[in-house]
């Protein structure tokens, strides 16, 4: 019996503290925030579970990834992230964010636009311009709740 106890308690632990995505199996976007910092604008996307993987790249701008038609962002360079593993729909379909898909963020110095630029077979884009060529950025997730963070450092 204490054996038995044993293994539901470990396995109990590791299904709590492993962040797991939504019943559809990917993470779904629910909100985008924006905030100034010190040195930095903060960009949140509010998830439900977290995406499997993401990477960025700066460029000087982006397309959507199901027409190849360009998207028009704001700001002389974009930091351009592709999130794999996530969407803007629940397993039904049904929208879990129905904010802005392009939006120019109210009260931020540096960052001028945000859109998505991807929303197609659980790959999420999110573009982000901004101003100062010599930004340095940085791309992370945290849980409790969940979220991927888009800092856009400007010295």
């Amino acid at each position: 019996m204490k054996r038995l106890a044993a293994v539901l308690l470990a396995v109990l632990a590791v299904f709590t503290v492993v962040p797991m995505a939504s019943a559809s199996g990917h993470a779904e976007l629910t909100n985008i925030r924006t905030g100034v910092h010190d040195n930095f604008e903060r960009i949140v996307l509010d998830m439900n579970g977290l995406p499997g993987n993401y990477i960025s790249r700066d460029t000087t701008g982006v397309t959507n990834c199901a027409s190849g038609e360009p998207v028009p962002v704001n700001g002389v360079k974009v930091l351009d992230t592709m999130i794999y593993g996530a969407a803007t729909y629940d397993e039904n379909f049904d929208p879990t964010y129905t904010g802005p898909r392009n939006f120019v963020p109210q009260g931020l110095t540096n960052v001028k636009g945000v859109a998505i630029t991807c929303d197609f077979e659980g790959t999420l884009g999110i573009a982000v311009g901004y101003d100062d060529p010599n930004s340095w950025h940085k791309v992370f997730t945290l849980t409790n709740p969940d979220r991927l963070v888009i800092d856009v450092y400007s010295f």
